[in-house]
């Protein structure tokens, strides 16, 4: 099997997509099949390599709704060309954007099997933006992208669910796994908290993310705030990531003296942070998985998160975190306090966290998911395979 691969992000990007990307790759190479990989990064023309995968990279602009993704400006010739020499008898689109839409038009022409990848929930993006008038528009196209794919990868049944609902389909799972060689409790707690300024006695919240609308920053801050102050006054809030509103709550937040913003921070000093945390919170509800609450499990770290999307599929209320409504900072802050007063309870979800982390091998996923693949190249992906499942 041969596969090329159109995205509008890879390594070395870092975000949920790219990482995701980069181990399948990596999968890929171990069990001898090929790829090709069409992605944004270099000046356009320019390729590289990620082990023994060729990386064909192209010139691209800021996307409006996540400026530090880039939608491609492919260069015909030069995809055209690369394709004639590789032959794939698969392409995936992970992208619905420039590149994906000419890996799609590629497949077409040549009846070559298409499955795309679902990564992010543009439509929930756009609300946070002012821009709600376009989804009517977006789900259109999104729907005319996918009905020529085979099959839709969707990363957890909430986001299948979804597309489901839309119109796009079949859809099958592909969930993502957690590193616990990399994700674990074991941490020189004081001396990584000493690094960012906060003492050891302290109790610590950790939020780690993209620092925009989408996010719900905003309601992290709001339940934050709202701690009793005996709660607040023993805690500090630690917010680890990059993006269009830190350097603005920076400013606003610079005497508090229980905020620490750190930027953006990377491989072990992140897993670090984790595990130095006694809680996690993460309001997003725009998730389609939510991969950093994953890796707060793995650390031991109990989670609070909305109960939206991704991440109430992950998370088990009662048993492996604490769900609040989207958007409710007060009861987010409710949450974060019973973790505060509630040592039994913190311990008890921290487990929780850990048990569920443990089962989740990447290894095992993207066996699946290559059957799945193998089937769909075979032209049998009707038929019942043991691979990712169909929802």
């Amino acid at each position: 099997m041969r596969v090329a691969i159109f995205t509008d992000t890879f390594l070395p990007d870092v975000n949920g997509v790219a990482g995701t990307l980069g181990r399948w790759v990596g999968y890929l190479e171990s069990k001898k099949v090929q790829v090709q990989v069409y992605a944004p990064g270099h000046p356009e023309g320019a390729f590289d390599r990620y082990g023994t995968t060729m990386v064909h990279r192209f010139a691209g602009i800021p996307f409006v709704l996540y400026p530090e993704c880039k939608l491609a400006i492919p260069n015909p010739f030069h995809i055209r060309k690369s394709l004639r020499q590789f032959r794939p008898t698969l392409v995936h689109v992970a992208t619905p954007f420039n590149l994906g839409l000419y890996g799609h038009r590629y497949a077409r022409k040549r009846g070559v099997p298409l499955v795309a990848s679902y990564h992010t929930h543009f439509d929930r993006y756009l609300s946070h933006y002012k821009l709600q008038w376009l989804e009517p528009a977006l789900w259109r196209y999104m729907i005319w992208f996918h009905r020529d794919c085979r099959t839709v990868y969707a990363p957890s049944p909430s986001t299948a669910d979804h597309l489901r609902a839309k119109g796009i389909g079949p859809v099958e799972l592909w969930p993502r796994g957690v590193d616990t060689g990399r994700f674990h409790p074991e941490a020189d707690r004081g001396e990584v908290l000493r690094r960012y300024g906060v003492a050891e006695d302290r109790f610590v919240y950790l939020y780690v993310g993209r620092i925009a609308a989408e996010k719900s920053v905003d309601v992290l801050l709001d339940a934050f705030r709202a701690l009793p102050e005996d709660v607040a006054e023993r805690s500090r809030l630690v917010v680890v990531g990059d993006g269009p509103m830190l350097a603005k709550l920076r400013e606003s937040h610079a005497g508090s003296g229980r905020i620490v913003f750190t930027g953006f921070v990377q491989g072990q000093p992140l897993a670090e942070l984790y595990a130095a945390a006694n809680a996690f919170l993460f309001p997003s509800d725009t998730e389609t998985f939510g991969n950093v609450v994953l890796e707060a499990m793995a650390a031991g770290t109990a989670v609070v998160g909305a109960a939206a999307g991704g991440v109430g599929d992950i998370v088990a209320h009662e048993m492996n975190g604490l769900l609040c409504p989207p958007g409710d900072a007060k009861a987010f802050a409710a949450a974060a306090t019973r973790l505060y007063r509630d040592r039994e309870l913190l311990a008890r979800l921290s487990e929780g966290g850990r048990r569920h982390a443990r089962m989740q091998s990447w290894d095992a996923i993207f066996a699946r998911l290559l059957r799945s693949f193998e089937a769909v190249a075979a032209g049998t992906e009707g038929k019942k395979v043991e691979s990712v499942r169909t929802v």
